[in-house]
């Protein structure tokens, strides 16, 4: 019956209006920071939680050890094996999702108010006081063995993990961070209850709440769940070193369709030409039939189905890259034009039409993205970590809208680098050798 509930909340949520975010920051009385969007309409709340450092903080020699403790998260804590952890989820009908990344790892979690302090005390114990069994653990294991065996025989992963291991050397961001076969069968439990506590602590959280909740209680829901952990965490991996020049790295793997990846340095998110530089992102290609690298290498020459540009913005080497799949017998064509219209840009901006129908789609398409509790709880946790003011969903669009030919202008001269635009090309391309 909870279940079915629930079901029919999500289904509510994705009917309600979008775009009125009224955002109240939180501290709780044990000093715990969240931002809030109150909504009592529906009863249940999202939380978005997220603790920075994420797979960065493996420890030397022991790489995807945060990946695969974070997997264990929800396969018994306290007195509840896996199987009891997972009946007790159900019986409550709490949704909770841990997922470790490069910079961050996030816990996600849905709660009815009818039973929020019994989903509370849950999940604490998932981030308090996680069992490690073995039996899971080598369960667990086995699920990471077999995802890495997948990635090796990908080609888009085998582009972006060599990528990152010519770009970054000795950084964490050199290598996937589910580790590698050999690294992840030498992990002990001694080494999951390491990397718990290397990732969770109190002075490297960010929370966003969404839903059926006030400021008051919240706060005392922020010291359930986390009152407990450390107060401190180790320390944060340095910058990671950018070491790739400009050329062309191609990896053979047969396969009919080639993929490209590739890339420069990027722009800290909060650097003054940041709003101007992702409006000049979203004209090169993010992601739409109107952007130039789809309108040249796709819609004009047909070397792709598709090809989008993005800014990376990573804590510690902040990128801009892409990709693309293109025929074996096209791929060379493809880069080609490519890093033509990169150096174009570059040298001679973009057009009018260009910029208007970019900053169009961009403030068109922002209110779209606040379609429920849990999305918003989302947004409001990772505006926190990217160091966003709080009224940064009120003024956003106003700053895209801001950007000037000028400014686009001023930042492709400063921020594209053709010059320094590597691809690495996984497939069997023709006529592409490497350093071209």
């Amino acid at each position: 019956m909870i279940r079915a509930v629930f079901t029919a909340i999500t289904a509510l949520i994705l009917a309600l209006p979008a775009w009125a975010v009224d955002i109240e920051e939180v501290v709780s009385p044990g000093g715990i920071s969240a931002w809030l969007v109150e909504d009592h309409s529906i009863p249940f709340v999202a939380l978005d939680i997220r603790f920075q450092g994420g797979t960065s903080l493996d420890a030397p020699g022991k790489r995807g050890a945060t990946f695969l403790m974070t997997g264990l998260l929800e396969e018994g804590a306290g007195d509840l094996d896996a199987q009891g952890f997972a009946a007790a989820t159900e019986a409550l009908a709490a949704e909770f999702d841990f997922s470790a990344y490069r910079d961050s790892l996030v816990i996600n979690a849905q709660m009815l108010t009818q039973n929020r302090d019994q989903a509370a005390d849950l999940l604490r114990q998932a981030i308090v006081t996680p069992n490690f069994d073995e039996t899971a653990l080598e369960r667990v294991r086995g699920q990471v063995l077999s995802i890495i065996e997948s990635d090796a025989q990908d080609p888009e992963s085998i582009a972006a993990t060599q990528f990152n291991a010519l770009a970054f050397g000795d950084h964490p961001y050199a290598s996937a961070q589910e580790g590698t076969t050999a690294s992840v069968s030498a992990l002990t439990r001694d080494d999951m209850i390491a990397a718990h506590r290397a990732a969770f602590a109190r002075d490297r959280v960010f929370v966003g709440a969404a839903g059926d909740i006030t400021a008051e209680e919240l706060g005392r829901l922020l010291d359930t769940l986390l009152g407990d952990l450390p107060a401190e965490g180790v320390p944060l991996p340095g910058a990671a070193p950018y070491l790739l020049a400009g050329g062309t790295t191609v990896v053979n793997f047969p396969t009919p369709q080639s993929v490209a990846y590739f890339g420069h340095r990027g722009i800290e998110r909060l650097d003054p030409d940041f709003f101007p530089a992702f409006v000049l992102n979203q004209i090169i290609g993010g992601g739409n039939f109107r952007s130039r690298l789809m309108q040249e290498v796709r819609v004009e020459r047909g070397l792709t189905y598709g090809i989008y540009t993005y800014l990376a913005l990573s804590d510690h080497q902040p990128m801009m890259l892409g990709r693309f799949s293109s025929s074996n017998d096209l791929v060379a064509e493809a880069v080609a034009v490519t890093r033509a219209e990169w150096a174009d840009i570059a040298a001679n901006g973009v057009t009018e039409e260009e910029l208007e129908a970019a900053k169009l789609f961009m403030t068109g398409a922002y209110p779209l993205r606040f379609d429920g509790n849990n999305t918003i709880a989302g947004i409001l946790a990772g505006m926190q970590q990217d160091g966003m003011p709080v009224d940064y969903i009120a003024t956003r669009n106003a700053q895209v809208d801001a950007v000037t030919m000028e400014d686009v202008r001023r930042v492709a001269a400063r921020f594209l680098q053709p010059e320094n635009l590597h691809f690495v090309v996984v497939g069997q391309p023709e006529g592409l050798e490497p350093g071209n």
